[in-house]
């Protein structure tokens, strides 16, 4: 009853009280983060949704566009500032996410959205997690964020789909509140951004140069349908 009639419902109404209420705070960070990035404060990406449907995720830019001579992009840590850090701690940069679950995009509460290079990766039984919308913040996210394997993330995900409650919901909800406050598990150990599923495989030896390559081609296929 919950899943199929109240948790949509109940998402669009507390995303849209969020907005309202938050909306001051909204604005400043837009003005700061358009000071502080020299340009558009915001960061939109294109993530898979339920049944891996891709949308534009939308999120406070943390990181800057500076490039190197070759006009390539620098590394996370490089372009990755003060400010960027502050909003990733206190995951102020996640607001304007609340876009998303209003849409429709998103749930309050459901598995992540990963990125589309994290998607071709997944085992058939991992893609399950995207039967259903991704959260803003979702189980895996209070048993460790970014901070735990992938393989845990994915343990974590499946748990949450195969029983969504009501109940359940509101703990992590309230969970995830204390994870913030705490800032824990914002990024792996020693990176400054959580690694790429296929970087993970890549390193542990459980896909090969050959097949590393065909699934990332897959993935920029994926990203310009």
């Amino acid at each position: 009853m919950y899943r199929k009639y109240i948790k949509r419902p109940m998402d669009f109404t507390l995303s849209l009280i969020a907005l309202i209420v938050l909306s001051p705070i909204l604005l400043i960070l837009t003005v700061i983060g358009a000071i502080m990035m020299k340009g558009n404060p915001f960061f939109v990406q294109m993530r898979p949704g339920k049944d891996e449907k891709i949308f534009k995720l939308i999120k406070f830019r943390t990181m800057t566009c500076e490039k190197n001579k070759n006009g390539e992009l620098l590394t996370d840590e490089k372009r990755l500032t003060r400010y960027g850090k502050f909003l990733r701690s206190t995951s102020l940069d996640e607001l304007p996410e609340l876009i998303n679950i209003l849409k429709g995009d998103m749930s309050i509460v459901g598995p992540r959205p990963q990125l589309i290079i994290d998607m071709v990766f997944m085992t058939e039984s991992q893609r399950a997690r995207h039967n259903v919308r991704p959260g803003l913040s979702g189980l895996a996210q209070i048993s460790g964020r970014n901070n735990i394997t992938w393989e845990k993330k994915f343990k974590y995900d499946l748990e949450y789909i195969n029983n969504i409650t009501f109940f359940g919901d509101i703990r992590i909800i309230l969970l995830t509140f204390i994870q913030v406050f705490k800032r824990y598990g914002i990024t792996e150990d020693g990176f400054a951004t959580a690694a790429d599923l296929g970087d993970y495989l890549l390193h542990k030896g459980e896909v090969d140069e050959q097949t590393y390559s065909e699934k990332q081609n897959e993935a920029k296929y994926l990203m310009k349908v």
